[in-house]
């Protein structure tokens, strides 16, 4: 398909010449104002579409860790939807809850979200995406990366600069045999932290670069939502990744599946990470 196609889009939804792009907000916070504003769109059930006109290169799983942001993702199917189809893909957006107590696992979830997307279809890539960060512009092509991918460069919270040069969190991008490569992510970053940076040191110690698109490209906004508690034994946990890396991932991955749903605008998996297997 051409990934630069322009489609006949309503007048709610803006892309300049310049690929910038206007960040919408639901015109009410519910799952389903947000899937009648994007009635016109025709997903297929789980938060699924596929071009009809031309063949998808790649098929493409966007895997959402979550937990209690709502606001937040709303706002997030109303653009992210619009933004990926106008670029002709083959997608599902898969939103995996936590459902146990326990502190935010992020790194955890999106594991989870991979095996289990694996599961119903056969995806050659994975993006791994914040609930909170919005494309600004639809140049930022969410396209298969020959090598893994930072997609969230510039983002608006760090005035569109990047925090520092080996930052491979917010909004990633892998092919399916990379990510297995690097056996997936840690499952040892128990709240906020390092789990980012524990996969720069996973995809550089598997000889893969990280590579990312220019500034003015790869800019996002942020969305305003209450902080995680943070991990204090991060930067311990961290220190110590590279023993672990052929062992804690993937292949080290239980936990139980409590609900799956293919709902209209996508794929929900709510899941217990406290240590019993599916």
């Amino acid at each position: 398909c051409n990934e630069n196609v322009n489609f006949n889009y309503t007048d709610s939804f803006i892309f300049s010449s310049d690929g910038t792009m206007r960040i919408l907000v639901p015109a009410q916070e519910t799952l389903e104002e947000v899937a009648q504003q994007l009635s016109w769109l025709k997903l297929l059930e789980g938060g699924h579409h596929e071009p009809l006109d031309c063949q998808a290169r790649y098929k493409i799983a966007i895997i959402v860790p979550y937990r209690d942001r709502l606001s937040n993702l709303c706002t997030f199917l109303l653009n992210m939807h619009p933004f990926l189809t106008k670029q002709q893909l083959d997608y599902s957006i898969f939103i995996v809850e936590q459902f146990d107590d326990s502190l935010f696992n992020r790194a955890m979830l999106m594991n989870v979200g991979f095996n289990e997307a694996l599961k119903l279809r056969e995806f050659e890539c994975f993006f791994f995406h914040d609930v909170d960060l919005i494309p600004e512009n639809d140049r930022n092509i969410y396209s298969c990366p020959d090598q893994p991918r930072h997609m969230s460069v510039a983002i608006d919270k760090f005035n569109y600069s990047l925090p520092y040069v080996d930052l491979f969190g917010g909004v990633i991008g892998l092919n399916r045999n990379h990510f297995q490569l690097v056996n997936g992510f840690s499952n040892q970053y128990w709240g906020w932290g390092a789990e980012d940076d524990d996969m720069a040191y996973r995809v550089k110690a598997h000889g893969l670069n990280i590579t990312r698109y220019a500034p003015n490209v790869a800019r996002y906004r942020m969305l305003s939502h209450v902080n995680q508690e943070s991990n204090p034994l991060r930067f311990e946990i961290l220190r110590n990744s590279r023993v672990r890396f052929s062992t804690d991932g993937l292949n080290s991955l239980k936990y139980r599946v409590e609900s799956l749903k293919q709902l209209p605008l996508f794929t929900y998996i709510l899941v217990d990470l406290s240590g019993e297997s599916s």
